[in-house]
């Protein structure tokens, strides 16, 4: 990490820098907008059974919260509602962390043949694309579940830490709002950038590797992608945008993973 010139900008511009690849990514709907339609359909079909989802779970949240509370019974009102309001934060942001992580995984893997040709475009728009790896249907499928599985188990770990940190009173709140946007940022920048590590032959534990030398500018760009896909009928557009953002970040965390460290 020291080795590299980013890590001596300042946090803040990291960050930017990480949102920046998400924007570059929206400008593909002007240059191939049939592209971009074509990768918004996975969405929109996934998208639709997740908004039925949180349909479900807003008109729910106050079963849900009175069951998770019944030692608040016996409270004071303003105790026990403080209380149960914290809760109902919390479990709203564990299920958006949970919901944004599954549905860009069942996505990507929906609409594979679809973002890997929005992978492929933005690849060959930036030159020396990497030849296809022929790894067969299977094996292929075998490898995208096992890292999908390995990505969630992290996401489950943060989703409990998340729940926790939700009922603190007064800052647990935000806390869990800001804590599910930055783990869940890194969760989702892993995920995306999997066509251009996997195309290159890099394992799960190395993209992580090569993301982590400029951690702050892989959040900044999943921590953006992982705001919009909260709102169901963005997600749809940000989608293949995120796809495309995460094509160029890949190439610039791969560049900066080759390069010698600097002293």
């Amino acid at each position: 990490m020291t080795g590299s010139p980013i890590a001596r900008v300042s946090i803040p511009r990291q960050f930017a820098m990480g949102v920046a690849y998400l924007i570059r990514g929206f400008g593909m709907w002007i240059t191939s907008p049939r592209l971009m339609l074509i990768g918004a359909i996975p969405a929109l079909i996934v998208g639709t059974f997740y908004l039925a989802g949180i349909i479900i779970l807003i008109v729910n949240i106050d079963t849900v919260v009175l069951w998770a509370t019944p030692f608040a019974d016996q409270w004071a009102p303003t105790a026990a509602l403080a209380t149960r309001i914290a809760v109902t934060v919390a479990v709203i942001a564990v299920a958006a962390l949970l919901a944004v992580y599954t549905f860009t995984a069942v996505t990507l893997f929906v609409g594979d043949p679809f973002y890997e040709r929005i992978w492929r475009s933005v690849e060959n728009q930036l030159g020396n694309a990497p030849d296809p790896i022929e790894t067969g249907f299977w094996r292929g499928l075998g490898r995208a579940v096992g890292d999908g599985v390995r990505l969630l188990f992290p996401a489950l770990l943060v989703g409990l830490v998340v729940l926790i940190c939700g009922i603190v009173p007064l800052i647990g709140a935000p806390l869990a709002l800001v804590i599910g946007a930055l783990i869940g940022g890194w969760v989702l920048a892993v995920e995306l950038t999997g066509f251009a590590f996997d195309a290159r032959g890099f394992t799960l534990a190395q993209r992580r590797q090569a993301l982590r030398r400029n951690r702050a500018v892989s959040v900044g760009f999943g921590g953006a992608a992982y705001l919009l896909f909260l709102v169901p009928v963005v997600a749809v557009i940000a989608m293949p945008a995120a796809v495309a953002g995460a094509a160029m970040l890949s190439r610039d965390a791969l560049d900066a993973h080759k390069a010698p460290a600097q002293p």
